[in-house]
């Protein structure tokens, strides 16, 4: 074997310990994503002087006969009997239920307490109670399941993340919080898709939801020039704006057409 030869055979198992040594780095477990950071501190409430605080109450009508409640054929799963009726829009009297109210502009730069009770989500009856709901950012809701099926519950927001956990009937309440504003934010069940409601999400105490008489009461308001908006699922948005004075209590009520 001459030099050249020799010199070859050791240089192999080099190049070949080399090319391991090379594999077996792209092998290892890359270091971990630094962890999100922490969300920053709430900002402290904008106090509020109660011997000035105004109320603005009203009730929401439909302009124009309600729709025939829609059946829903609730047959695939025995466990389910609750009203087979949809709840798009129910109006009783001209009076119109559901419509979600809020003050959608005039509190400026005023930042408020999160409340720390928990709004409940209930299933019962294969439908979600309530239908529409409000709720603060970062407040918490709390989710039961009352029927005897196993629901999965998915809300599909546009600003806030989306999640889907399935429910069995007795299980522990699944606890959530949505962290941005988002109005008439749909929540299905993959289960059972006749299940519709919507959450709404506000960064202030000022809301309300119409109940079967279509009333409603935002009180507690300092004085100032506020866009009141009113939203139902299918009839869309109106707004209205209000002056408060110091003390104000006022009326403003609403209407939908049904087209």
């Amino acid at each position: 074997m001459n030099k050249k030869t020799w010199v070859s055979l050791l240089t192999l198992p080099c190049l070949g310990l080399g090319l391991l040594a090379g594999c077996s780095k792209k092998e290892e477990a890359q270091p971990a994503a630094a962890p999100e950071a922490a969300a920053p501190a709430a900002a402290a409430a904008t106090p509020i002087d109660p011997a000035t605080v105004a109320s603005v109450t009203g009730t929401v009508k439909l302009d124009g006969a309600a729709p025939k409640a829609a059946k829903i054929d609730m047959s695939q799963d025995a466990a389910c009997k609750g009203a087979n009726s949809a709840e798009t829009i129910v109006a009783d009297g001209g009076n119109l239920a559901n419509v979600f109210v809020y003050v959608k502009d005039g509190l400026g730069t005023r930042t408020f307490d999160v409340p720390t009770t928990a709004v409940t989500i209930d299933q019962q009856g294969c439908k979600y109670h309530p239908h529409v709901l409000g709720v603060m950012t970062g407040q918490n809701i709390s989710i039961k399941n009352d029927d005897q099926t196993t629901h999965n519950i998915h809300p599909t927001p546009q600003s806030n993340r989306e999640w889907n956990e399935s429910q069995p009937p007795n299980a522990t309440p699944i606890q959530k919080t949505f962290a941005r504003e988002e109005i008439m934010l749909p929540v299905k069940c993959n289960q059972h898709p006749w299940m519709r409601m919507y959450i709404n999400v506000v960064k202030s105490p000022f809301y309300s939801v119409t109940g079967p008489d279509g009333k409603y009461e935002l009180k507690g308001l300092p004085p100032g020039t506020y866009t009141i908006a009113f939203v139902q699922e299918k009839l869309g948005e109106q707004t209205q704006q209000v002056t408060l004075a110091a003390k104000d209590s006022k009326t403003v009520d609403q209407s939908f057409k049904q087209q």
